[in-house]
């Protein structure tokens, strides 16, 4: 649609000239791309302020039309001026709180509509991207159920921690160390779930906001050490159109969920080069999920999903998680970490259902608090 019809569209849409039939058609359309939605709240606000200075136009019109009446007609004279030129100093010092007030009030609702401006208005303050760590609220009563299912089991979280956000995360080396979005990890300690509900304590060993990958290491005697990974980290760039899969916790932490899409696009939000655009179904909790192809090598990680569109979500690039084992040698406080990536997919001619019968033992629940 050219940008005069689709204005001409939007135009006939909030003068209510459209039909019943238009109006959903249109309103459909609005819902499944954000840049018309934005569009159309952009001129919401633009006639609104277009009517608001008309208003005051005439206003100014109206009473400058009067007052020349007055002048013409003898009704206003060079006494009156300066007689209304007292009062209104005596007004002013009687009411210059009230206007102070007033003026106060007027500021407040100036920030209030930008306020509005901007939550309805996506793209002026970023949040057409939604993060998909896991809710305080989520979390909490998934605990509940967890510990009712497994006879109200003892958490290792501390008695008297505050949970503070959650998501998922999966293993990249046998001794325990795991790969998550660092979003996911907004307390200063956490706790990983694994696929049998099993609470483990983990050490936050490094978290990069700019590329949104944390580093977590099971320090806990109940963890049993695996003898291998069975997929591989891919470093070199996806196929367009390729199909993918992921596995992680959106839901509770004893009820793992596979979801499958394609890679859409080769970069993420805005031409990011670190992400991928996926379609897949995402929702809070997946922030940290691994993104795999149909030979089981990991391509991303699930970070952020697109608040208005169906379906579009962002997964951080695997080659990034190769950037950050490396960089965490030059570090004086991280050199002495030994981490070794599993080197080849032992599942990649192996059907759909075997590779997530093997898999999902390596995908954790995780829970960060203070």
């Amino acid at each position: 649609m050219e940008d005069i019809q689709l204005l001409e569209a939007i135009e006939k849409y909030l003068s209510g000239e459209m039909s019943a039939q238009e109006r959903s058609n249109f309103e459909a359309l609005r819902k499944k791309t954000s840049e018309i939605d934005q569009m159309v709240v952009e001129h919401t606000l633009f006639l609104q302020q277009i009517e608001w200075y008309a208003q005051r136009k005439n206003f100014n019109q109206q009473s400058q039309n009067t007052f020349n009446k007055l002048l013409a007609e003898g009704e206003w004279t060079a006494n009156d001026e300066q007689s209304t030129q007292f009062k209104i100093i005596q007004l002013w010092s009687k009411y210059k709180k009230v206007t102070a007030i007033a003026a106060s009030v007027g500021g407040f609702i100036a920030l209030f509509t930008s306020f509005l401006v901007m939550y309805l208005s996506p793209s002026l303050n970023g949040t057409q991207l939604m993060q998909l760590s896991k809710a305080v609220e989520v979390i909490k009563k998934n605990q509940q159920v967890q510990g009712h299912i497994l006879n109200d089991v003892k958490t290792k979280i501390p008695e008297n921690a505050k949970l503070i956000s959650g998501g998922s995360g999966f293993l990249i080396d046998i001794k325990g160390f795991i790969i998550t979005n660092a979003h996911v990890l907004k307390g200063n300690s956490a706790i990983v779930i694994n696929s049998k509900g099993q609470e483990l304590k983990a050490n936050i060993v490094y978290a990069d906001i700019t590329s949104d990958i944390a580093l977590l290491e099971i320090k806990d005697e109940d963890f049993k050490q695996p003898k291998s990974i069975p997929y591989t980290i891919r470093k070199k760039i996806s196929d367009l159109g390729e199909e993918i899969f992921t596995l992680g916790y959106p839901r509770n932490d004893n009820d793992i969920v596979y979801g499958k899409g394609y890679l859409s696009a080769l970069t993420g939000f805005n031409g990011d080069s670190g992400t991928y655009q996926i379609q897949i179904g995402a929702n809070p909790g997946n922030s940290g999920a691994p993104i795999f192809n149909n030979q089981a090598e990991l391509i991303g990680i699930i970070s952020t999903r697109q608040r208005q569109t169906e379906g579009v979500a962002f997964a951080v690039k695997a080659s990034k998680i190769i950037d950050v084992i490396e960089s965490l040698k030059e570090k004086e406080s991280t050199k002495d970490i030994a981490i070794k990536l599993p080197k080849s997919s032992v599942i990649s001619n192996s059907a759909r259902k075997a590779q997530l019968d093997r898999i999902k033992d390596y995908m954790y629940s995780i829970r960060s608090f203070n």
